[in-house]
């Protein structure tokens, strides 16, 4: 047995008998009459027929009706040209089945040269499985709500859905076949070819123009803004591309009116910061008018110190209306105001009571800024008033910190004469004192009294949690 197959493989004929048989295409020869002389075993699965019912018969018996009366011209044609090569190149070709039922085919032609003529071998593959597979694909594409344009290496339009002929108002036969910059601007159209074929060197599926503005070009002339998603596709004709495109005009459009009505907003908070300020400033005045018509001392005071802290207030509402950002205070430039205001408002002479102002850049929101505003108001005050008796000379320190992500420290120190040791601040008989205590609880700040050498407020601010609301600032 195995001496007599070795024998036969010695034969070029039977060997090509037996390569042809054991193809998992079809291969069907024909003779210079169009009729088949041989099949394999592939085609009589393929075409549900057995070879006996094939040889001898016309090849058309495997083609469909519609194309039979064409096709012995197409086969003289081949046999006049006599070279390999696909058959029916860039159509759809199908084969039929003996049932009735027409097959998706690809057919490759290869003259044979014998005795008897030129006869034709061809080989046919049943691309069924492909054809749905691309089905499944085009009914995708087709039913995408966006829009979906395939082009091929050159950037001709290769395949484009109905969505792409609703947004460019082009007909889809107008699309077909031409360049792919027919959609877009004029102004990008020289530069695009080049791209392409940067994208072409190493294809991946990504966003196209990444960073920048797209714009398409409708039939019309009209420029619109879209997003556009590239995504390469592995085909027999190469790499193709398939384009996804969104039109981002409504889009766009509620930005611009985001923009805009965030620019309203900006210009509605700071003219109301500066009404608030100016409203404080016109209670300034009146107090100062006030404090001009009194002869008590006592009473001055008083009204000096409310207006200090109506200052204050106004101060970071200035600040705000000063800033690009309006719902924080940059509270290191507000302790600088502080202070000089402070510094005219008591007369403070440089030479007696230095200042000294130690700050990070420190970033509060309002609901922080103004109670921590008047606390450190009435804490400056209060050491620019009694820590120096008689004239005598010294330094007040006042430092802002962050002690870590969550918090932010706040010291005023002075080297005075220091707090008696009978003080208790919850029953402190002043009101600057009592509106210290009562709004470090509002803010959820830590207040620590060190009474001398030196005397220190020191609070402990947290950034994170939500300010208490307003307590009642009782009044005498």
């Amino acid at each position: 047995m195995a001496s007599t197959r070795l024998e036969s493989f010695s034969n070029p004929e039977e060997m090509m008998r037996l390569a042809v048989e054991a193809s998992p295409n079809g291969i069907v020869m024909t003779n210079c009459a169009g009729k088949i002389i041989m099949v394999n075993s592939a085609t009589e699965k393929l075409f549900g027929y057995s070879r006996q019912e094939l040889i001898g018969h016309p090849v058309e018996i495997l083609i469909p009706k519609r194309f039979r009366q064409q096709h012995p011209e197409h086969q003289q044609t081949y046999i006049r040209e006599s070279k390999s090569r696909p058959m029916g190149h860039g159509r759809d070709l199908f084969g039929l089945h003996k049932n009735g039922t027409e097959i998706p085919v690809e057919v490759g032609l290869n003259p044979v040269e014998t005795d008897h003529g030129t006869f034709v071998l061809a080989a046919i593959v049943d691309i069924s499985d492909r054809k749905q597979a691309q089905e499944m694909i085009h009914l995708a594409v087709e039913a995408s709500p966006n829009g979906m344009v395939m082009t091929n290496h050159e950037g001709k339009i290769m395949m484009v859905n109905s969505t792409t002929e609703i947004l460019f108002g082009y007909q889809r036969k107008e699309l077909i076949g031409q360049p792919i910059e027919m959609l877009m601007p004029q102004s990008l159209r020289a530069h695009h070819p080049s791209l392409r074929t940067d994208y072409l060197r190493q294809p991946n599926a990504r966003a196209m123009g990444h960073g920048r503005d797209l714009y398409a070009l409708h039939k019309s002339g009209k420029e619109f803004p879209v997003e556009i998603g590239l995504n390469p596709i592995q085909t027999p004709e190469g790499v193709m591309v398939l384009a996804s495109i969104i039109d981002i005009t409504e889009r766009k459009q509620h930005e611009a009116q985001l923009k805009a009505a965030l620019k309203e907003k900006d210009l509605l908070l700071s003219e109301i910061h500066h009404r608030v300020k100016n409203n404080l400033q016109i209670i300034d005045s009146l107090l100062g008018m006030q404090s001009d018509r009194l002869l008590e001392n006592a009473a001055i005071s008083i009204l000096r110190d409310s207006q200090n802290r109506v200052k204050s207030m106004a101060l970071i509402h200035q600040i705000l209306y000063e800033s690009l950002d309006f719902s924080r205070v940059n509270f290191s430039s507000f302790i600088q105001s502080l202070v000089d205001n402070l510094s005219v408002s008591y007369a403070l002479q440089p030479a007696r009571i230095t200042i000294t102002i130690d700050a990070d850049e420190v970033l509060f929101p309002i609901d922080i800024s103004i109670p921590l505003g008047l606390i450190l108001n009435e804490l400056c005050t209060n050491a620019m008033k009694y820590a120096f008796p008689d004239n005598s000379f010294g330094h007040i320190n006042i430092s802002l910190k962050h002690q870590n992500p969550d918090s932010v420290s706040v010291q005023v120190t002075d080297d005075g004469i220091g707090i008696p040791e009978t003080f208790d601040i919850e029953n402190a008989p002043s009101l600057g004192l009592q509106l210290v205590q009562l709004l470090s609880e509002q803010i959820s700040a830590k207040l620590t009294i060190q009474r001398n050498n030196p005397t220190s407020f020191t609070l402990i601010v947290p950034l994170i949690e939500q300010p208490k609301e307003l307590p009642q600032i009782p009044v005498d």
